[in-house]
Protein backbone atom coordinates (compact mmCIF):
# COMPACT_ATOMS: atom_id res chain seq x y z
CA UNK A 1 0.00 0.00 0.00
CA UNK A 2 1.43 3.66 -0.99
CA UNK A 3 2.57 5.67 1.88
CA UNK A 4 -0.39 7.64 3.89
CA UNK A 5 -1.28 11.14 4.07
CA UNK A 6 -2.16 10.19 7.64
CA UNK A 7 1.31 10.36 8.50
CA UNK A 8 2.48 10.05 11.41
CA UNK A 9 -1.30 10.33 13.48
CA UNK A 10 -2.10 6.85 12.20
CA UNK A 11 0.66 5.44 10.32
CA UNK A 12 0.83 2.25 12.05
CA UNK A 13 -2.55 1.25 11.69
CA UNK A 14 -3.83 -1.35 9.01
CA UNK A 15 -6.68 -0.58 7.59
CA UNK A 16 -8.00 2.32 9.81
CA UNK A 17 -11.55 2.07 10.13
CA UNK A 18 -13.63 5.12 9.49
CA UNK A 19 -17.68 6.03 9.52
CA UNK A 20 -18.93 8.16 7.27
CA UNK A 21 -22.91 9.41 8.33
CA UNK A 22 -24.80 11.22 5.66
CA UNK A 23 -21.80 9.49 3.21
CA UNK A 24 -24.27 8.45 0.46
CA UNK A 25 -23.99 12.16 -1.37
CA UNK A 26 -23.04 15.36 -0.73
CA UNK A 27 -20.31 16.34 1.69
CA UNK A 28 -20.57 12.95 3.54
CA UNK A 29 -20.20 11.45 -0.26
CA UNK A 30 -16.83 13.69 -0.50
CA UNK A 31 -15.04 12.73 2.82
CA UNK A 32 -16.42 8.80 2.17
CA UNK A 33 -14.38 9.18 -1.40
CA UNK A 34 -11.55 10.99 -0.02
CA UNK A 35 -10.51 8.52 3.04
CA UNK A 36 -10.93 5.50 0.32
CA UNK A 37 -8.97 6.93 -1.84
CA UNK A 38 -6.33 7.18 1.50
CA UNK A 39 -6.27 3.35 2.05
CA UNK A 40 -8.80 3.52 4.86
CA UNK A 41 -11.92 1.07 5.15
CA UNK A 42 -15.17 3.28 5.35
CA UNK A 43 -18.22 2.58 6.31
CA UNK A 44 -21.18 4.69 4.28
CA UNK A 45 -23.99 4.98 7.18
CA UNK A 46 -26.95 6.67 5.39
CA UNK A 47 -30.71 6.13 4.91
CA UNK A 48 -30.74 6.19 1.10
CA UNK A 49 -29.92 2.83 0.99
CA UNK A 50 -30.19 2.54 -3.35
CA UNK A 51 -27.66 5.91 -3.54
CA UNK A 52 -25.27 3.98 -0.22
CA UNK A 53 -25.17 0.78 -1.88
CA UNK A 54 -24.29 2.00 -5.29
CA UNK A 55 -21.60 4.00 -3.79
CA UNK A 56 -19.86 1.29 -1.86
CA UNK A 57 -20.33 -1.16 -5.10
CA UNK A 58 -18.58 1.44 -6.93
CA UNK A 59 -15.29 1.48 -4.38
CA UNK A 60 -15.57 -1.73 -4.21
CA UNK A 61 -12.57 -3.28 -1.46
CA UNK A 62 -12.42 -1.60 1.35
CA UNK A 63 -16.15 -0.22 1.55
CA UNK A 64 -19.45 -1.25 2.44
CA UNK A 65 -22.89 0.45 3.29
CA UNK A 66 -24.88 0.37 6.41
CA UNK A 67 -28.19 1.13 6.51
CA UNK A 68 -28.67 4.14 9.04
CA UNK A 69 -30.78 7.01 10.28
CA UNK A 70 -28.95 9.01 12.32
CA UNK A 71 -32.06 9.58 15.06
CA UNK A 72 -32.40 5.44 15.37
CA UNK A 73 -29.91 4.53 18.23
CA UNK A 74 -30.07 0.87 17.25
CA UNK A 75 -29.20 1.46 13.34
CA UNK A 76 -26.31 3.71 14.07
CA UNK A 77 -25.00 1.57 16.83
CA UNK A 78 -24.89 -1.20 14.35
CA UNK A 79 -23.38 0.67 11.96
CA UNK A 80 -20.92 1.73 14.17
CA UNK A 81 -20.05 -2.52 15.45
CA UNK A 82 -19.99 -3.02 11.95
CA UNK A 83 -17.22 -0.26 11.24
CA UNK A 84 -15.45 -1.61 14.44
CA UNK A 85 -14.70 -4.87 12.86
CA UNK A 86 -11.64 -3.57 11.20
CA UNK A 87 -8.51 -4.95 12.52
CA UNK A 88 -7.52 -2.10 14.13
CA UNK A 89 -11.00 -0.73 15.29
CA UNK A 90 -12.86 2.23 14.19
CA UNK A 91 -10.78 5.47 14.37
CA UNK A 92 -12.55 7.99 12.49
CA UNK A 93 -16.12 8.83 12.75
CA UNK A 94 -17.17 11.94 10.29
CA UNK A 95 -21.16 13.37 10.91
CA UNK A 96 -22.64 14.60 7.47
CA UNK A 97 -26.42 14.21 7.91
CA UNK A 98 -28.65 16.86 8.05
CA UNK A 99 -31.31 18.70 6.85
CA UNK A 100 -32.61 22.26 6.80
CA UNK A 101 -36.26 24.10 6.17
CA UNK A 102 -37.20 27.43 5.71
CA UNK A 103 -39.69 29.14 8.11
CA UNK A 104 -39.68 32.24 10.26
CA UNK A 105 -40.19 31.98 14.41
CA UNK A 106 -43.64 33.74 13.47
CA UNK A 107 -45.27 35.62 10.49
CA UNK A 108 -48.32 35.66 8.26
CA UNK A 109 -48.28 31.95 7.94
CA UNK A 110 -48.26 31.93 12.86
CA UNK A 111 -45.65 30.53 14.70
CA UNK A 112 -43.09 28.43 13.43
CA UNK A 113 -44.39 24.39 13.29
CA UNK A 114 -42.87 22.70 16.48
CA UNK A 115 -42.66 19.74 14.63
CA UNK A 116 -40.30 21.19 11.81
CA UNK A 117 -38.08 22.42 14.34
CA UNK A 118 -38.02 19.60 16.58
CA UNK A 119 -37.10 17.14 13.08
CA UNK A 120 -34.05 19.45 12.23
CA UNK A 121 -32.68 19.60 15.63
CA UNK A 122 -33.01 15.46 16.05
CA UNK A 123 -31.39 15.17 12.57
CA UNK A 124 -29.28 17.29 12.93
CA UNK A 125 -28.28 18.10 16.47
CA UNK A 126 -29.24 14.54 17.66
CA UNK A 127 -27.99 12.70 14.80
CA UNK A 128 -24.65 13.77 15.51
CA UNK A 129 -24.38 13.60 19.32
CA UNK A 130 -25.63 9.91 18.40
CA UNK A 131 -22.97 8.97 16.07
CA UNK A 132 -20.13 11.14 18.64
CA UNK A 133 -21.23 9.36 21.14
CA UNK A 134 -20.89 5.82 20.06
CA UNK A 135 -18.56 6.16 17.72
CA UNK A 136 -16.60 7.83 20.66
CA UNK A 137 -17.51 4.66 22.92
CA UNK A 138 -16.28 2.20 20.41
CA UNK A 139 -13.02 4.09 19.93
CA UNK A 140 -12.20 3.34 23.64
CA UNK A 141 -11.29 -0.13 22.97
CA UNK A 142 -8.82 0.81 20.28
CA UNK A 143 -4.97 0.18 21.50
CA UNK A 144 -3.70 3.66 21.29
CA UNK A 145 -0.96 5.05 19.38
CA UNK A 146 2.27 6.21 20.42
CA UNK A 147 1.52 9.24 21.41
CA UNK A 148 -1.62 7.90 23.15
CA UNK A 149 -4.21 8.60 20.24
CA UNK A 150 -7.28 5.95 19.74
CA UNK A 151 -9.34 7.86 17.48
CA UNK A 152 -11.17 11.48 16.37
CA UNK A 153 -14.29 12.41 15.46
CA UNK A 154 -15.91 15.37 13.27
CA UNK A 155 -19.38 16.95 13.14
CA UNK A 156 -20.53 19.37 10.72
CA UNK A 157 -22.03 22.95 11.75
CA UNK A 158 -22.50 25.71 9.27
CA UNK A 159 -21.66 29.10 9.12
CA UNK A 160 -25.45 29.62 9.87
CA UNK A 161 -23.98 28.86 13.57
CA UNK A 162 -22.92 32.17 13.64
CA UNK A 163 -24.35 34.41 10.49
CA UNK A 164 -28.38 32.31 10.95
CA UNK A 165 -30.76 34.42 8.03
CA UNK A 166 -34.21 35.03 8.30
CA UNK A 167 -36.36 32.47 7.90
CA UNK A 168 -32.79 29.64 9.49
CA UNK A 169 -34.24 29.50 13.22
CA UNK A 170 -34.31 25.75 13.65
CA UNK A 171 -31.27 25.27 11.26
CA UNK A 172 -29.13 27.49 12.76
CA UNK A 173 -29.79 26.33 16.61
CA UNK A 174 -29.22 22.95 15.15
CA UNK A 175 -26.14 24.13 13.81
CA UNK A 176 -24.81 26.16 16.96
CA UNK A 177 -25.44 23.64 19.41
CA UNK A 178 -22.79 21.20 17.40
CA UNK A 179 -20.54 23.86 17.57
CA UNK A 180 -21.20 24.75 21.35
CA UNK A 181 -20.95 20.66 22.08
CA UNK A 182 -17.53 20.69 20.31
CA UNK A 183 -15.11 21.56 23.39
CA UNK A 184 -16.91 19.91 25.70
CA UNK A 185 -17.17 16.87 23.85
CA UNK A 186 -13.27 17.33 23.51
CA UNK A 187 -12.31 17.93 27.06
CA UNK A 188 -14.14 14.73 28.34
CA UNK A 189 -12.82 12.34 25.89
CA UNK A 190 -9.28 13.65 26.23
CA UNK A 191 -8.30 11.45 28.81
CA UNK A 192 -9.43 8.25 26.30
CA UNK A 193 -7.34 9.87 23.46
CA UNK A 194 -10.26 10.76 21.28
CA UNK A 195 -10.00 14.30 19.61
CA UNK A 196 -13.58 16.14 18.97
CA UNK A 197 -13.28 18.65 15.88
CA UNK A 198 -16.17 20.65 13.71
CA UNK A 199 -16.05 21.79 10.72
CA UNK A 200 -18.50 24.83 9.83
CA UNK A 201 -19.48 25.04 5.98
CA UNK A 202 -20.46 28.14 4.12
CA UNK A 203 -21.85 28.01 0.88
CA UNK A 204 -21.02 24.90 -0.59
CA UNK A 205 -22.06 23.19 -4.20
CA UNK A 206 -24.29 20.30 -2.88
CA UNK A 207 -27.62 18.39 -3.36
CA UNK A 208 -29.04 21.27 -0.86
CA UNK A 209 -28.10 24.11 -3.89
CA UNK A 210 -28.35 21.51 -6.69
CA UNK A 211 -31.57 22.44 -7.47
CA UNK A 212 -31.96 26.36 -7.87
CA UNK A 213 -31.37 27.69 -10.88
CA UNK A 214 -27.71 28.47 -12.36
CA UNK A 215 -28.00 32.46 -12.14
CA UNK A 216 -29.04 31.89 -8.21
CA UNK A 217 -26.47 29.66 -7.72
CA UNK A 218 -23.97 31.66 -9.43
CA UNK A 219 -25.22 34.32 -7.46
CA UNK A 220 -25.01 32.84 -4.39
CA UNK A 221 -21.09 32.16 -5.28
CA UNK A 222 -20.35 35.39 -6.09
CA UNK A 223 -21.35 36.59 -2.49
CA UNK A 224 -18.08 34.68 -1.03
CA UNK A 225 -15.31 37.57 -0.89
CA UNK A 226 -12.92 34.67 -2.11
CA UNK A 227 -12.42 32.74 -3.96
CA UNK A 228 -16.12 34.42 -5.25
CA UNK A 229 -17.65 30.86 -5.92
CA UNK A 230 -19.55 27.52 -4.30
CA UNK A 231 -17.17 25.51 -2.40
CA UNK A 232 -16.90 22.25 -3.77
CA UNK A 233 -17.27 19.17 -1.67
CA UNK A 234 -13.71 17.89 -2.40
CA UNK A 235 -12.48 20.93 -0.65
CA UNK A 236 -14.78 19.80 2.78
CA UNK A 237 -13.34 16.69 2.26
CA UNK A 238 -9.82 17.65 2.15
CA UNK A 239 -9.94 19.91 5.74
CA UNK A 240 -11.25 16.60 6.89
CA UNK A 241 -8.81 14.09 5.78
CA UNK A 242 -5.98 17.06 7.30
CA UNK A 243 -8.31 17.11 11.00
CA UNK A 244 -7.84 13.38 10.88
CA UNK A 245 -3.74 13.61 10.02
CA UNK A 246 -3.04 16.26 12.50
CA UNK A 247 -3.28 15.11 16.01
CA UNK A 248 -3.03 19.00 17.50
CA UNK A 249 -6.63 19.97 16.11
CA UNK A 250 -8.51 19.15 18.91
CA UNK A 251 -12.14 20.91 20.22
CA UNK A 252 -12.06 23.56 17.63
CA UNK A 253 -14.85 24.84 15.13
CA UNK A 254 -12.92 25.73 11.75
CA UNK A 255 -15.00 27.70 9.31
CA UNK A 256 -14.69 26.77 5.59
CA UNK A 257 -16.18 29.62 3.97
CA UNK A 258 -13.84 31.98 2.12
CA UNK A 259 -14.00 34.47 4.18
CA UNK A 260 -17.97 34.79 3.89
CA UNK A 261 -20.47 36.65 6.66
CA UNK A 262 -24.08 35.93 5.67
CA UNK A 263 -26.16 38.50 5.14
CA UNK A 264 -30.13 38.65 7.76
CA UNK A 265 -31.63 37.83 3.87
Amino acid sequence: MRATYLAPAFRRLRPVSAIVSGGASGLGEAVVRRLHAEGLHVTVADRDQERGTRLAEELGERAEFAAADVTDEAQVAAAVRSAAQAPDGLRVSVACAGIGTAEKTAGRNGPHELASFERVVAVNLVGSFNLLRLAADAMRANEPTASGQRGVCLSTASIAAYDGQMGQVAYAASKGAIASMTLPAARDLAGEGIRVVTIAPGLFDTPLLAGLPEKAREALGAMVPFPPRLGRPEEFAELALHVVANEMINGEVIRLDGALRMPPR
